[in-house]
């Protein structure tokens, strides 16, 4: 067991379960965008897909309402180089797409996971942007410590 990655990834779950049912949705119909794609952020993604194939999607399906992004930006299949094993199923076919606030806008995630440990890359265009996109955007910054968080509650809220 790694808390890590198995820790952080039931509680990011149990978390969006709770936000899809306060929205009056289902995980199946969510696209997510990860802002880091280590394994912290691939072992959400494993478990989110795992739950939305419990709610009928394929494999394949749910994967690609995962997205990632790098420090390279969007982890797509047709990147220069080698991607790390963990990154391989969310490298969807698309064009390259170099920051967070762009990928937003091509993709409209309906939710933004955050686990990237870099502080304050959910700017306050980035969330306005996810507010415009949505009624009841799904935000959850979950690197720590806070230094590391990529917004605080008063900066989304602010």
């Amino acid at each position: 067991f790694n808390d890590d990655i198995q820790g952080t990834a039931s509680v990011a779950l149990a978390g969006l379960l709770g936000a899809v049912k306060a929205k009056g949705s289902k995980l199946r119909d969510q696209t997510l965008l990860f802002m880091g794609a280590g394994e912290a952020g691939t072992g959400i993604a494993d478990l989110v897909v795992s739950q939305m194939q419990a709610e009928g999607l394929t494999l394949e399906d749910a994967r690609r309402r995962c997205w990632l992004v790098d420090s390279k930006g969007l982890v797509v299949a047709d990147r220069p180089g080698k991607l790390q094993h963990h990154k391989i199923p969310y490298a969807h076919k698309q064009a390259p797409i170099r920051d967070l606030f762009s990928a937003i806008k091509e993709l409209k995630p309906t939710a933004l996971i955050g686990v990237s440990a870099q502080p304050k890359v959910f700017t306050e265009q980035v969330v306005q942007l996810m507010c415009r996109l949505n009624p009841r955007p799904v935000i959850f910054p979950l690197s720590n410590p806070t230094t590391l968080s990529e917004c605080t509650a008063e900066e989304a809220f602010g």
